[in-house]
């Protein structure tokens, strides 16, 4: 029989980090970190537009070109092997995009990004008696 370790809250693991690392680099409005932690052939994949980001010189040419750069204020993070999923709230000094990221990775670094978000709006009043509201 295998021993196991007492439950204990480990520190993040490693590509939890790189996420972590990628908020920061946004929030802190230096995307030249990305190239740290993107692979060169990485894709980003935006299914709501209907466009898909090849490559890390079509990655700089967006985020370089961005109006403004969101504050990103991340809500919850979970990975397991080469995936990691973060739910996060974008704030564009105006309107704010609930969204949640999903990363690949292959060998330490982001291999795709598939993005979905959106803009916050009223619930319907029909659900009221069965729904909190946070």
């Amino acid at each position: 029989m295998q021993d196991m370790e007492p439950n204990r809250v480990d520190e993040p693991k490693t590509n939890e980090k790189v996420v972590n690392r990628l908020v920061a680099c946004i929030n802190d409005r230096r995307v030249e970190v990305m190239d740290e932690l993107f692979h060169d052939d990485a894709v980003m994949h935006w299914p709501q537009s209907g466009e898909v980001v090849r490559g890390a010189e079509n990655r700089r040419g967006i985020y370089n070109a961005f109006p403004q750069l969101p504050t990103i204020t991340p809500r919850r993070l979970v990975g397991g092997g080469d995936l990691v999923v973060l739910e996060a709230s974008l704030d564009y000094g105006g309107p704010t995009y609930e969204t949640v990221f999903i990363f690949e990775f292959r060998d330490g670094k982001i291999a795709k990004e598939t993005a979905y978000w959106s803009e916050a709006f009223e619930a319907p009043a029909w659900r009221a008696p069965w729904v909190e509201k946070t």
